[in-house]
């Protein structure tokens, strides 16, 4: 089994809120929504359906399970019912998940998810802290990297608080017509 992270990414590395100007603005964090300018690229969500593995489970930090929560079920869509039927595990101390098939991990993350990934291909998107802490336990098998042509210069950074050098050796890049770069890197 394996764990795939999938995120967008700025030039300068920012994570921080990419799809909607409300998303994320903890921190003062004003560039919110700073991805929208390839929402009608198809290239990127062809490439993620492409990597996700049939019947995988999501593995969320609690602020993204909160956040694609919220955002999904007010939006509607044959998306939000996908998310309604996927297993969904959450990094939490707080037991209380009110999305359907939502599974607390708590205590232990790094062996939590290590046992979860020997039974469960399992997708993290967003979590940047829990990204970290997965890449530091070695149990991320690929990343999925939108690079987006923006620099923001400001927000937290997927990698800018790690507190190890990750060697990663790129798998494939393709560039897509609105200038998004994707690529796909496993651990070195």
């Amino acid at each position: 089994m394996s764990l795939l992270v999938v995120e967008h990414l700025s030039l300068d590395g920012v994570l921080q809120g990419p799809a909607r100007t409300d998303e994320d603005p903890s921190g003062g964090f004003r560039h919110g929504g700073w991805a929208m300018a390839a929402a009608d690229d198809p290239e990127p969500g062809a490439a993620m359906g492409r990597a996700m593995r049939p019947g995988f489970a999501w593995l969320f930090g609690r602020r993204s399970y909160d956040d694609v929560l919220t955002h999904w079920n007010g939006a509607g869509g044959p998306f939000r019912d996908g998310l309604n039927r996927t297993t969904k595990y959450v990094v939490t101390s707080d037991p209380h998940l009110a999305w359907p098939h939502s599974v607390q991990v708590a205590g232990d993350v790094a062996a939590e998810v290590a046992r979860l990934r020997e039974t469960e291909d399992l997708v993290v998107m967003g979590s940047g802290q829990l990204v970290r802490t997965l890449l530091e336990h070695g149990l991320v098998d690929e990343l999925l990297l939108f690079v987006h042509p923006v620099v923001l210069g400001s927000g937290r950074r997927l990698f800018g608080d790690a507190p190890d050098a990750h060697r990663l050796r790129l798998v494939e890049a393709t560039s897509t017509a609105s200038g998004v770069l994707v690529a796909t890197y496993r651990p070195d």
